[in-house]
């Protein structure tokens, strides 16, 4: 199992998959549509569309982008196979599909940290049991919630201290 998930290599920069996307939809590429992608692929984070509209410019300064576009284009990033969106905590976090392999993802319920991971050995199990089944898996995903080390960490010290 591997902790870190590593980009592959893919033949279309996430800027020149969209304008595929678009073009093949009938909308414009606009120039606030090219700067998100720039922002929501520079690093690889989860994110929801509050945290991003927090890194970007304000009204009145250059490359400013409505809460609207910001929202549209989110939507329009997960229909185009660039993005996968999911809810955790009731609100809608982002994260990288295109140029990622498949991979799944550990939430902690106290600090709200989310790791990803890779396992070969989920995938085999994964794929047994749809062969089984005579199931063709297009994807998958997996978030295991719990506590992660450091919040572990964290509570036991206190509950020493209450003991004393």
């Amino acid at each position: 199992m591997t902790t870190k998930v590593e980009p592959l290599e893919v033949s279309l920069s996430p800027q020149d998959r969209f304008s595929e996307y678009l073009q093949s939809r009938g909308l414009r590429q606009t120039s606030q549509r090219k700067f998100l992608i720039d922002q929501v692929f520079s690093q690889h984070d989860h994110f929801d569309a509050e945290e991003l509209i927090e890194r970007l410019p304000r009204r009145g300064e250059p490359n400013y982008v409505s809460t609207a576009t910001v929202y549209r284009t989110l939507r329009e990033c997960v229909d185009a196979g660039l993005l996968n969106s999911f809810q955790l905590d009731g609100r809608t976090v982002y994260d990288h599909d295109y140029g990622y392999p498949q991979h799944d993802h550990l939430y902690c319920t106290r600090c709200r940290k989310l790791l990803e991971f890779q396992s070969d050995e989920l995938i085999a199990i994964r794929d047994q049991t749809a062969a089984m089944h005579g199931f063709r898996v297009d994807s998958h995903r997996m978030i295991i919630s719990g506590t992660c080390r450091e919040c572990s960490r964290r509570r036991r010290k206190k509950r020493k201290q209450d003991l004393v």
